[in-house]
């Protein structure tokens, strides 16, 4: 019985906060950002994962609040903490500009990891970036081509044209360690992505 209980009350809040959630994306649609904010809090302070992304997306944007770059990112480690992709590249945007928080390349390329890993093309892009450059992790071109090679098959042709630049500063040996280690990437879900 206490189960059922729990049970029911978990659908009731799940509601809640699928409607207030629902009520807030609808008055963003309309233009009226004061009321958003207001809704989305309810849900994000509980922990509802695509509030407090919309939430830190206003604070960053300074929409319906004050533009505050640090509440945008407070709000942005709550959703990527939850695994929000999205979240997770905006965090490490504000990491590698130095918004909201103090610039640290080691953590932006942390947090574009954690949302490549989930096939999200931009981080892929940007992760492969860091590699190449050496911001924030060891310059590896072998992870920059294996990366961006992964955006690549994603059907990004700008990937495509940045992968093949990268390919120039590598051996054809190389080039072969990097596609055999993309494909490894891909068939393991990108947990094996070393």
């Amino acid at each position: 019985m206490k189960k059922l209980v729990a049970a029911l009350m978990f659908l009731f809040a799940t509601a809640v906060w699928a409607g207030d959630f629902e009520d807030g994306s609808a008055a963003y649609k309309k233009g009226d950002f004061k009321t958003a904010v207001r809704l989305f809090q309810k849900v994000a302070i509980k922990g509802y994962s695509s509030a407090q992304y919309n939430l830190a997306l206003m604070y960053k944007k300074g929409e319906g609040v004050v533009q505050d770059y640090a509440e945008a990112v407070r709000w942005f480690k709550l959703s990527a903490a939850q695994g929000d992709s999205e979240a997770q590249i905006n965090l490490a945007l504000m990491y590698q500009k130095g918004e909201g928080v103090v610039q640290d390349y080691a953590e932006a390329a942390r947090w574009f990891k954690l949302s490549a890993a989930q096939g999200n093309s931009s981080a892929q892009i940007n992760l492969a970036v860091r590699y190449y450059y050496g911001e924030g992790v060891l310059q590896d071109y072998l992870q920059a081509h294996m990366w961006m090679n992964l955006a690549a098959v994603s059907g990004d042709k700008d990937a495509q044209k940045i992968r093949d630049a990268i390919a120039t500063k590598m051996t054809s040996q190389q080039i072969g360690k990097a596609q055999t280690m993309a494909q490894k990437c891909l068939a393991s879900k990108y947990k094996d992505c070393e």
